[in-house]
């Protein structure tokens, strides 16, 4: 197959044309990209066909693009088609191809923007559907045209810069695009500054978009804030143009100097307070209010030696607060001139116009108040001995009034004193006891005693000064060392166990106390014989046999002193147990039994104490048998003799049990049916003691003296509850019990019968006559008349 070549001039042409956006339509040209031209011995590829050229937004469509062919067939037997983006493709139906001339057609607008070129592929086929040509490439592209505005990247740029900044300082920069293309002037952006509202002190690059300052005079105190207008345009400035706002903001810098509003000031404070103000001091300062550069700071610079002033800032006004850190005495000073300064936080510009710091006087006049007591020492520290008695002079707790110019008298008293041990003169401030403190009072701590004592003027209203008495009681060696422990045991040989250790305690407190000095009574010779004793350290000793001694019980005398000033001494007896020892040096158990307890006990008087205890004993058994014996005289009720006086008899009904399903543990057919216990034989023996058992069978308790007034009937009738109660042939409470027999004969049968009548005829209330004036109101309801 041949390939036929391109008519390059032809194609040049139509780009040429297409370029220009010729509206009119033409002809187009014709391209054979099939053909081949003939070579001497090899075939060469298929020439590239350049891209076609087509200007975006034509509106006169269809526009013809282009014209193919083939030179395998003759006009009318080759179908032509295209296929790619725009085709069959999205966006689909942009471009078609006469299938028989092999003619390509523009279909719709073409936007650079959205797609800068096409690239489609062509085919040609005989009529019956066969491949003539293999497919070959077809470019189109998109020319542009400046149909796009330049865009802002803001609608509004911010920048700041320092005020006084020098000219070419950076600001800020504004950005713009253009959908254009960048290769053509269609997007060749120039910035420009439309408008400043005032002098020149601001441009723009005209290429890069940067604003800076161009000349000196940004002073934020005349005008803080720059509004540009800005303009880009594209076609380096020919074309289409967008705006944008630009604001810019004057950084404060401390090229101002704060200042008094005045000269001179003038105020007044009371004497004897602090932490108070006094007043405030105006200044004025141009910068920017709450920065660094608009906070004042001042400085006291003379007229305050001892630092009775102090100057604050008030962050909000900037005005100094003169207060009083140190009472003032009105009595030292009536009057303070001070020289007060001012100036800010951060230094000054160079170029400041004023002085870098402002002064001013400021007068302070002290006014003279009622000022409380001063007391010369306070807290007054002072000490007394233990046990100091009534009247003994503590110290002198005066006071000062600083009020010289004022004729007034002090008066003292007492505020706090627990344990009422002390006693003020009014008048002068003497303290002395008057009582004894007791050493174990739980307001000494430490030694120490604490008192609170006042001093207060005579004027109106008065004042009052506190003050503190602290009195240290001094300890006195007033008691001598216990030994501790009073008793021990010892090995009879010498050579045995480590001896007995001795201790020693003292009430006292150091240094009355240890070391302690352990020595035998030199007034009994026999002692240094038999034992000794050595010191172990300041507190204990120990005690040992000079030789082998008679087992028993020994009692030394030893004398005991410690090291107060005077030294107390006391002679004290200690119980030494000498026993038999094991080869471990403890006493053996025979041995270890004799050992006493107290001070004087032999062996014989702990026989004599154990046959005392044995012969009590004895006397004692005989007394606890007793009532065994007395129950077998027992054969009357708990009430006996209660018949004669119905109204003071109490019939002991005993207490039924748990219920009617409890019929195991007792035979309640004895409960109904009471004429066969006759039938019952006696049990042999000692009878039972049962509360569930006819009434003859039971031991009744012994006869109780009727009461003498009615008002002892309660008292009798818990008597006779507390007997029953303590009674030992009670059961058990959760068992079924059974009535008591109530005898043969009965005309009431069972407790059910008082419920067998209805009515009152058969009942026979004439006995109420008898029982006295108490049953009188119901012999008149219910005797016979």
């Amino acid at each position: 197959m041949d390939a036929v070549l391109l008519v390059a001039l032809g194609l040049l042409a139509q780009s040429l044309g297409l370029s220009l956006g010729v509206p009119r339509l033409r002809r187009p040209s014709t391209l054979f990209p099939w053909r081949r031209a003939p070579a001497a011995g090899r075939v060469r590829r298929a020439w590239v066909i350049p891209p076609i050229s087509v200007s975006e937004n034509h509106k006169r469509l269809p526009y013809p693009l282009v014209q193919i062919k083939s030179d395998k067939q003759p006009l009318g037997s080759v179908i032509y088609s295209i296929q790619g983006p725009g085709v069959d493709e999205e966006p689909r139906g942009v471009f078609s191809i006469d299938k028989f001339t092999g003619k390509v057609f523009l279909n719709a607008m073409l936007d650079r923007e959205k797609t800068d070129r096409f690239r489609l592929r062509a085919f040609a086929l005989d009529l019956g559907g066969s491949t003539l040509e293999e497919p070959t490439d077809l470019e189109i592209v998109v020319v542009d045209q400046n149909d796009n505005r330049p865009v802002f990247r803001q609608e509004v740029f911010t920048g700041r810069v320092l005020e006084g900044a020098a000219p070419g300082t950076y600001v800020t920069r504004a950005e713009a695009t253009d959908a254009d293309d960048p290769e053509t002037d269609n997007a060749a952006l120039r910035y420009s500054v439309l408008e400043q509202g005032g002098p020149q002190l601001f441009s723009i690059d005209e290429h890069t978009g940067e604003i800076r300052t161009v000349q000196v005079g940004l002073d934020r105190e005349v005008l803080a804030v720059y509004n540009l207008t800005l303009q880009v345009a594209d076609m380096s400035g020919d074309g289409l143009t967008a705006t944008a706002s630009a604001i810019i903001t004057l950084e404060d810098v401390n090229d101002n100097a704060p200042g008094f509003t005045r000269d001179e000031f003038f105020m007044e404070a009371t004497e004897a307070m602090s932490g108070v103000d006094v007043g405030r001091l105006e200044v004025e300062d141009r910068d920017l209010p709450g920065s660094p550069n608009w906070a004042a700071r001042f400085t006291i610079l003379e007229g305050d030696p001892d630092g009775h002033f102090a100057i604050r800032t008030d962050p909000k006004t900037n005005e100094g607060v003169l207060s009083v850190v140190k009472p003032l005495d009105y009595e030292s000073c009536e009057q303070y001139d001070l020289r007060v300064a001012v100036q800010n936080e951060v230094p000054l510009q160079a170029a400041a116009p004023r002085a870098e710091r402002d002064q001013a006087r400021v007068s302070v006049q002290v006014q003279d108040v009622n000022e409380a007591p001063v007391f010369q020492e306070n807290p007054l520290r002072t000490s007394l001995a233990e046990g100091a008695a009534p009247g003994t002079p503590v110290a002198t707790f005066s006071a000062r009034d600083p009020d010289t110019q004022q004729l007034q008298r002090l008066s003292y008293s007492k505020d706090y004193d627990p344990e009422d041990w002390l006693q003020v003169d009014g008048a002068t401030g003497w303290v002395q006891t008057q009582r004894v403190l007791s050493p174990a009072s739980p307001f000494l701590k430490d030694g120490w005693y604490r008192a609170i004592i006042l001093a207060y003027d005579d004027a109106s209203p008065p004042c009052t000064a506190t003050g503190t008495l602290s009195i240290e009681i001094l300890e006195v060696n007033d008691h001598a060392p216990e030994l501790s422990p009073p008793s021990g045991s010892l090995c009879s040989e010498p050579d045995q166990g480590s001896g007995l250790v001795l201790g020693a305690t003292d009430e006292d407190l150091p240094p009355h106390g240890a070391p302690f000095h352990f020595q035998l009574n030199p007034r009994i010779p026999e002692l240094a014989r038999n034992w000794s004793l050595s010191q172990i350290n300041m507190s204990h000793a120990r005690l040992r046999l000079q030789h082998q001694l008679q087992e028993g019980l020994h009692r030394l005398s030893l004398l005991l002193r410690d090291s107060g000033q005077p030294p107390q001494q006391r002679e004290q007896h200690l119980n030494v147990t000498v026993c038999r020892c094991g080869p471990d040096g403890v006493c053996l158990q025979g041995a270890a039994a004799l050992r006493a307890k107290g001070p004087g006990i032999s062996l014989g008087a702990l026989v004599i104490v154990l046959a005392t205890v044995i012969l009590l004993l004895l006397l004692t058994l005989p007394l606890a048998l007793l009532p065994r014996f007395r129950q077998q005289s027992w054969d009357k009720g708990l009430l006996q003799g209660l018949q004669d006086d119905l109204r003071d008899n109490i019939l002991n009904y005993d207490e039924q049990g748990g219920g009617e399903e409890d019929q195991d543990a007792y035979d309640i057919s004895q409960l109904r049916h009471p004429s066969e216990l006759t039938a019952l034989s006696a049990p042999l023996g000692r009878p039972p003691l049962r509360r569930d058992t006819p009434l003859s069978r039971v031991r009744p308790p012994a006869s109780r003296a009727l009461p003498t007034s009615p008002a002892d009937m309660a008292d009798f009738i818990n008597d006779g509850l507390e007997a029953a109660d303590s009674d030992l042939s009670v059961p058990p409470y959760d068992t079924a019990l059974i009535y008591d027999y109530e005898g043969d004969g009965s005309m009431a049968g069972t407790l059910s019968s008082i419920l067998s009548s209805l009515g009152d005829e058969d009942q026979d209330y004439s006995c109420l006559q008898d029982w006295g004036p108490r049953f009188a109101r119901l012999a008149d309801l219910y005797g016979p008349p």
